[in-house]
């Protein structure tokens, strides 16, 4: 374990940070924080490519939007699902027609690491709508390349159906 391979004042004050900061971390993620909606227009990014070195030099990842609807009892409508460029322009819509999730239900896009028409500042517009009020979805973007990067990038919303 990290706090006994160690003896010393440093090591322990350490581990009393891991612990607050997990304490204070799980706190923010009370039940309480929930969203109750009829429907939103969410924003999410996604990185097409990334650079990691000063030559700029771009590593093409794939992308995953994934659609979770999080209410244990009612379905949610995906109304639209468009992918835009960085210039934010329309790249292609990717429903003909709405799709339902039933409760606790998900989907997802995937993007090849070839799909080079996003760039490094592509962002999705999902909209989504329930009959009632309904736990808002998650909906998230996970990148993956070569050499083990991956990270996730969470939507945000835009607008809220009123």
């Amino acid at each position: 374990m990290l706090c006994t391979k160690h003896h010393g004042v440093r090591p322990l004050v350490f581990c009393l940070y891991v612990v607050l900061v997990a304490f204070f971390t799980c706190g923010s993620l009370a039940a309480e924080d929930y969203t109750l909606s009829k429907g939103q227009t969410v924003y999410v990014p996604v990185y097409s490519n990334i650079y990691s070195s000063a030559k700029k030099v771009p590593i093409d990842l794939a992308n995953i939007l994934s659609i979770r609807n999080t209410d244990t009892a009612q379905s949610i409508r995906i109304t639209s699902v468009d992918y835009f460029n960085s210039k934010g322009v329309l790249v292609k819509k990717h429903y003909a027609k709405a799709t339902t999730l039933a409760p606790l239900e998900s989907t997802h896009i995937f993007l090849s690491n070839r799909d080079k028409e996003g760039g490094f500042g592509a962002n999705f517009i999902v909209k989504w709508e329930a009959e009632k009020e309904v736990n808002a979805p998650i909906i998230e973007c996970v990148m993956a390349g070569s050499e083990g990067r991956a990270f996730v990038t969470s939507g945000h919303v835009i607008k809220g159906t009123k």
